[in-house]
């Protein structure tokens, strides 16, 4: 068994307006150190297999599948063994 992360985001070509007006509340709030901000999506599962390989093959068949649009996001996948 293994637990999967996945952290999408938009592609730094897409505008991100969740992100912007974010950025802008954090300034209001005297925080203007902080820049660039974009907001996605974390998603964890557990996969049951017993190949590293094959949880990590079936995490990115979900995420072409369903998790992301590979159009306009990207997609970065963790896999780690579950100790449960």
């Amino acid at each position: 068994m293994f637990k999967a992360t996945v952290t999408v985001t938009l592609r730094k070509s897409i505008l991100d307006p969740k992100g912007k007006a974010a950025e802008q509340a954090l300034h209001q709030l005297g925080m203007n150190e902080l820049k660039g901000v974009r907001i996605g999506k974390y998603i964890v599962m557990d996969v049951d297999t017993d190949s590293e390989a094959k949880a990590r093959e079936l995490v990115q068949n979900a995420c072409s599948k369903l998790l992301a649009n590979e159009v306009m996001e990207d997609f970065q996948i963790s896999i780690e063994r579950s100790t449960s």
